[in-house]
């Protein structure tokens, strides 16, 4: 949604509209009201599926299993729904999402991929190891403001040749770096022999 505005439902909905109206391109709503404040409520999300077939996706983002249930309820399987936090992609699967938008598979893109594959295929023993082994650094790239700690652990795979971003975010200080590349590295280690 529209960031610093505060829209009103009907707001967000003229303003996805006007975007499903230039392209017929698929879309995927980023509902994140931790970083916009407002969230896209599930009639809205209904409103525009229901006018606009392409926009269909929605990265969800607030925190809630109970908002997958809602939407799945509304709008079943013609909505897809994506978690939008690493560490609650296991849980938004085993409530009908069908995946996830990462930040850890920038770093981990076979590790993040077994959990959704295992969670897919309805092995949730084995999702849950996936999902144990990855919790610590699904928390800790969120130690400072994504992109920040995730830029720095792809500098540290020498993926980035460096991990400046953009003001107002700065670079991490030295004890939080290490902090979040000791705990990438122990992922690594932890998932190496599995994520083959």
């Amino acid at each position: 949604t529209g960031y610093y505005n505060k829209p009103t439902q009907e707001g967000i909905f003229q303003h996805f509209s006007a975007v499903a109206e230039a392209t017929d391109k698929p879309i995927i709503l980023y509902s994140i009201p931790g970083r916009c404040v407002v969230d896209i409520s599930v009639n809205t999300v209904e409103r525009l599926l229901t006018r606009y077939p392409h926009v269909n996706h929605v990265k969800e983002a607030g925190g809630s299993v109970d908002r997958v249930d809602q939407l799945k309820q509304s709008m079943g399987n013609d909505l897809v729904v994506l978690s939008g936090d690493d560490s609650l992609t296991l849980a938004f699967m085993a409530s009908g999402a069908e995946g996830v938008i990462s930040v850890a598979s920038n770093a981990l893109p076979s590790q993040v991929t077994a959990l959704v594959n295992a969670a897919t295929e309805g092995d949730l023993r084995e999702a849950a190891h996936w999902q144990r082994q990855l919790y610590p650094i699904f928390k800790a790239l969120f130690i400072e403001p994504n992109p920040v700690p995730i830029k720095a652990c792809m500098k540290h795979l020498g993926l980035f040749g460096s991990d400046r971003v953009r003001l107002p975010l700065v670079q991490m200080e030295d004890p939080v770096r290490e902090t979040v590349l000791s705990v990438f590295e122990e992922t690594l280690q932890a998932t190496a022999s599995n994520a083959a």
